[in-house]
């Protein structure tokens, strides 16, 4: 068995590797630097927690720092790679390749939009800076350079150039100092786990103004900062020697996102067309009267999920219910719903509060949605993960289920499945799911599942499949739930062809096992199980990682794909990506081996 955080760093590889790819655009390459980037600064803010809390210092702990910093030494190379591919189009120029008409703007910027924000800190607080910032140490201070400030910035004039905003400020330190003096940068990374994930709608404010800014768990320094200084700042810190990685500056990768949508369009992905799915665009609910409908976004629109949701204000509808998870700033479904309350229908959501580092912006959703008349449920004692959309009326109910969150832009750049239904005894079983929340009980139900049910019904699939002839297919981000994964061995060695499409965590490889990770231009974040259940498929999609957590301290949806043109539609996605050899690592016991540069390209309509 790997450890979670094992796995899911070398995930974090996996994505790091795409910036090699030569069949992606050089923008997206770069795109991707940045993803590996905020990828591993969530690990040490949160995913890091348990080995930093429980095994710091040890093999285990020790053995992912490691693996981190290898990564990191890995971007900082493919980084300057880049670059000089990018080169005479794009180019980030130092200081010092700034004219004498560059610095007449970048005088007066610094001066006038950077030096009034920034904070000059003694030595004596560096135990206290906070987590990501970038900051510069001098002899006898720390500088903190403003989080809202653009850390790329285009050379006016200049087409395709750029300089960085730490380089400038290094430049002409005597605008952040007493007096002129070598500046060196740095970064510290923090857990941010909140005390209080459990707190309620009129507990959160309180529990988000106690979370502290937590212990650090990495220090990134770059390369040659004076050895006295870097062993002060790590003592003031509290940090061993392996969790400081020193790197050449840039510190932060995430900045390249801006430079990827800056730059040449050629330089980039061709925007895709979806499709528009035929009658649910225009009538949803006359649609789904005649048959359900399966959408594979983005290749489907999302659109239609939005389109779905407006149909709340039609005549005939007279109560909406809704699950609502990191949905953005801007959602045209949460505005829907506001506009349904306002018109006196009756609308019951579900915003979970405490999805991690996103609950300021739900805490505004919630009293966006509450003033607008829309009844927001009570937080349950576990968090609410599913992915649901119900419209009750005078004439029958209809509902979306879905496995990715109802977030416009996540809608056209993830990978996931909407089911839309108009069947009574799947809206009967989702309006079960929502009274029971409604009235802070936990939800029976039979046809769907959720909570430790699901692992029930997977474990019963799978052992069921435990012979030659058997199937078993299951998609999920992570797989790391011991059951299931011991019921996949019993099945593999009795003869069943296990086909594992698993994108980040994967804790146990069998030799028997046929698993693969693919990584590409779209975040695989669909969920699916099928099992050839003795000569029929069994399909179900699902909102839920096959994980510990999500069957004992979350309420999912397992749904069953009923109809046989849906259920092909899901099987025909699964083929093709087990046969992808575009995106693909095929992951075993001895190692990963990449499938790139076949013809087989599952992301591609």
């Amino acid at each position: 068995m790997r450890t979670p955080e094992a796995s899911w760093l070398q995930f974090n590889r996996r994505v790091l590797l795409q910036s090699e790819r030569l069949d992606f655009p050089l923008l997206e390459r770069m795109r991707f630097l940045a993803i590996w980037n905020r990828n591993l600064d969530e690990f040490f803010a949160a995913r890091i927690a348990k080995p930093f809390l429980k095994a710091r210092g040890s093999p285990e702990h020790l053995g992912l720092l490691s693996e981190a910093r290898a990564q990191a030494h890995l971007a900082e190379a493919r980084y300057r790679a880049l670059l000089e591919e990018a080169a005479p189009k794009v180019r980030i120029l130092e200081p010092a390749e700034l004219d004498n008409m560059d610095w007449l703007y970048f005088r007066v910027f610094l001066a006038e939009a950077v030096a009034p924000k920034t904070d000059l800190i003694p030595w004596e607080s560096a135990g206290d800076v906070s987590h990501g910032a970038l900051y510069f140490a001098s002899q006898d201070h720390l500088v903190r350079l403003p989080q809202d400030l653009p850390r790329l910035l285009p050379v006016p004039g200049r087409e395709g150039a750029y300089v960085r905003l730490g380089a400038l400020m290094r430049a002409k330190s005597g605008l952040f100092l007493p007096e002129e003096a070598p500046l060196y940068e740095f970064r510290v990374l923090r857990l941010l786990e909140s005390e209080r994930e459990r707190a309620d709608w009129d507990e959160l404010a309180q529990a988000l103004e106690g979370r502290q800014e937590g212990l650090p768990t990495l220090l990134v320094a770059e390369a040659g900062f004076p050895e006295a200084w870097l062993s002060r700042l790590r003592e003031a810190l509290g940090l061993l020697p392996e969790e400081v990685f020193l790197l050449k500056p840039p510190l932060d990768l995430s900045f390249l996102e801006a430079l990827a949508k800056e730059g040449p369009q050629a330089w980039r992905f061709p925007p895709i067309r979806p499709k528009k799915p035929r009658g649910l665009s225009k009538d949803p609910l006359k649609r789904l009267k005649e048959r359900d409908v399966l959408l594979y976004h983005p290749f489907d629109a999302y659109e239609a999920v939005e389109r779905f949701a407006q149909a709340a204000l039609e005549p005939q509808v007279e109560e909406v219910f809704a699950t609502l998870y990191r949905i953005g700033e801007e959602n045209a479904l949460a505005e829907t719903l506001i506009r349904a309350a306002q018109a006196g229908k009756r609308v019951w959501a579900f915003l979970e509060a405490r999805a991690r580092f996103d609950e300021l912006l739900n805490l505004r959703w919630y009293l966006r949605l509450l003033r607008a008349g829309v009844q927001v449920l009570p937080l349950p004692e576990r968090k609410v993960h599913a992915k649901a959309l119900l419209l009750l009326g005078r004439e029958g109910g209809y509902a979306h289920l879905g496995t990715g969150n109802y977030n416009p832009v996540n809608g056209r750049l993830y990978t996931d499945f909407s089911l839309f239904t108009g069947r009574p005894e799947v809206v009967e079983e989702v309006a079960a799911f929502f009274r029971a929340l409604e009235e802070g009980r936990a939800p029976s139900l039979a046809l769907l599942k959720t909570g430790e049910a699901i692992r029930d019904h997977l474990l019963a699939s799978i052992r069921a499949e435990a012979h030659p002839k058997g199937r078993v297919i299951l998609k999920a981000n992570h797989l790391t739930d011991p059951k299931i994964l011991q019921a996949l061995v019993q099945a593999a060695e009795a003869g069943a062809r296990v086909d594992l499409l698993v994108r980040s965590t994967l804790t146990l490889l069998h030799p028997a096992f046929r698993a693969r990770s693919l990584v590409g231009r779209f975040l695989e974040h669909a969920r699916a199980a099928a099992f050839w259940a003795g000569g029929e498929w069994q399909v179900y999609l699902t909102s839920a990682d096959f994980m510990p957590r999500n069957f004992q301290n979350r309420y999912e949806l397992f749904f069953p794909v009923l109809g046989k043109e849906e259920k092909r539609k899901v099987l025909k996605v699964l083929k093709r990506q087990l046969k992808d050899d575009r995106n693909a690592f095929l992951l075993t016991p001895e190692g990963e081996k990449r499938l790139w540069g076949g013809k087989h390209d599952a992301q591609r309509p």
